[in-house]
C-alpha cells in the first residue's frame, strides 16, 4: 500500500526518468494515477518463451549392467524424454527480429517457441548464448513487431521506480512494480560476470529473461534471478543491467559468441583501508594489485597501486565493475582508463587483447 501510494504521488508530481531525465509516460484515469499508458507501449515487446529440451529418462541402476540389458533386450542408453519449460524475453530489434532472454532459459533447447502479446506463436532460432552473463539472443521471423528502447543502466539510482514484466509460473504476461533496491550486486552466481540490479518488484520463476523497465518505458535490465529460501518472491530479485546485456548482445549478433577482453591486471576493491593507505581520500574504484609482464597494461604504463576510477568516462565503483567492463569489451578495441596516482589523475589508453 505504501509503495503504491508513493508511486502514485511520484506520477502526479511528474518525476523524471532515471534513464533520460524526461517526464515519465504515465497518466491519470478517472482521477486515479495509472501506469497504463507506459505499459500499453512496452508490453507488446515482452514475450513468453516456451522451450522443449531433452532429458535422459529415469533408469533403474540395473540398466547399467550390460548383461541385464542384453537379457531383456534393452537399448544401450536410456531414452531421452522431452521436457517443457517456460520463461520470458524482450524484443530488442523489430527489423531483425532479435529477442533477448536468459541463457538458462534456453540452455539445451531442442525447440524454442516465442509467443507475442497478440497471441502469435513464432519459432525462434538461437543466435548465441553466454553463460557467464546469463544472456542469450534469439531470432524470429515476423512482421509488425514492437521493440523496447534501451535505457542507460549506469544512470540508475537506488530508489528509482521500475516495472518488471514477464511470464511468472507460466501464467502469461504479468506486470509488477517496485524500486531499485541496490546496485552492483555480486556473488549471486558462480560465473563471475556480475553487476546485478536488485529490485523489490516481484520476480518469480518464469520471469527469467523478462524486462525491467523504467517509468518512461526504457529497458533497464533483464530479469534473471531471485533470492528465496522457498522458491517464490520475497522482494529480492536481480536483473542484468541493460548496458551489460547490450554489450553481450552486440557480440552475439556479430558472431554468435562473446570474446572476453583482457589487459593483464589483477585488481581489488578500494576499501576504506586501501584508500587511507594510498592517501586517496574519498576516491573509489579498483586498485591495480599487479601487472603482467608484456601485457597491454604494462605497455600502456599502468602499475601496481594505480586506482582506476572510470572506463571511457563511465565510473568504476569496484573491482568487479572494472573486470566486467574490460571482459565485455571486444579484443582490439582501445579504451581510456581514468587513473588516480599519488601525483594526481591521468588518462591512460589501453588496447584490449583476447
Amino acid at each position: 500500500m505504501i509503495t503504491t501510494l508513493l508511486v502514485a504521488l511520484a506520477l502526479v508530481a511528474g518525476i523524471a526518468s532515471p534513464a533520460l531525465g524526461q517526464p515519465a509516460i504515465a497518466g491519470i484515469a478517472g482521477g486515479v494515477p495509472t501506469l497504463a499508458p507506459v505499459l500499453d507501449r512496452v508490453t507488446p515487446a515482452v514475450v513468453n518463451i516456451s522451450v522443449i529440451s531433452r532429458a535422459p529418462g529415469s533408469s533403474n541402476p540395473l540398466y547399467n549392467d550390460p548383461y541385464f540389458r542384453r537379457f531383456f533386450d534393452l537399448p544401450d542408453m536410456p531414452q531421452e524424454e522431452p521436457r517443457l519449460s517456460a520463461g520470458s524475453g524482450v524484443i530488442i530489434d523489430a527489423a531483425r527480429g532479435h529477442v533477448l532472454t536468459n541463457h538458462h532459459v534456453v540452455a539445451g533447447a531442442s525447440e524454442i517457441v516465442v509467443t507475442l502479446k497478440d497471441g502469435r506463436r513464432l519459432s525462434a532460432r538461437l543466435i548465441g548464448s553466454d553463460k557467464a552473463t546469463d544472456i542469450a539472443l534469439l531470432k524470429v521471423q515476423a512482421t509488425n513487431l514492437v521493440a523496447l528502447p534501451i535505457g542507460d543502466s549506469d544512470r540508475l539510482k537506488v530508489g528509482d521506480y521500475v516495472v518488471a514484466i514477464g511470464n511468472p509460473f507460466g501464467l502469461g504476461q504479468t506486470v509488477t512494480s517496485g524500486i531499485v533496491s541496490a546496485l552492483g550486486r555480486t556473488g549471486i552466481s558462480n560465473d563471475g560476470y556480475e553487476d546485478f540490479i536488485q529490485t523489490d518488484a516481484s520476480i518469480n520463476p518464469g520471469n527469467s529473461g523478462g524486462a525491467l523497465v523504467t517509468l518512461d518505458g526504457r529497458l533497464i535490465g533483464i530479469n534473471t534471478a531471485i533470492l528465496s529460501p522457498a522458491g517464490g518472491n520475497v522482494g529480492i530479485g536481480f536483473a542484468v543491467p541493460s548496458n551489460m546485456a547490450l554489450a553481450v548482445m552486440n557480440q552475439l549478433a556479430h558472431d554468435g559468441r562473446v570474446h572476453r577482453g583482457r589487459v593483464g591486471i589483477a585488481v581489488q576493491d578500494v576499501t576504506s583501508d586501501v584508500a587511507e593507505a594510498l592517501g586517496l581520500g574519498e576516491v573509489r574504484g579498483a586498485v591495480i594489485a599487479g601487472v603482467e609482464p608484456g601485457s597491454p597494461a604494462q605497455r600502456a604504463g599502468l602499475a601496481a597501486g594505480d586506482v582506476v576510477t572510470a572506463v571511457d568516462g563511465r565510473p568504476v565503483h569496484s573491482a568487479a565493475s572494472l573486470r566486467n567492463r574490460i571482459g565485455l569489451t571486444p579484443a582490439g578495441t582501445s579504451v581510456t582508463l581514468s587513473v588516480r596516482r599519488s601525483d594526481g589523475p591521468r588518462n591512460v589508453s589501453v588496447r584490449i587483447s583476447s
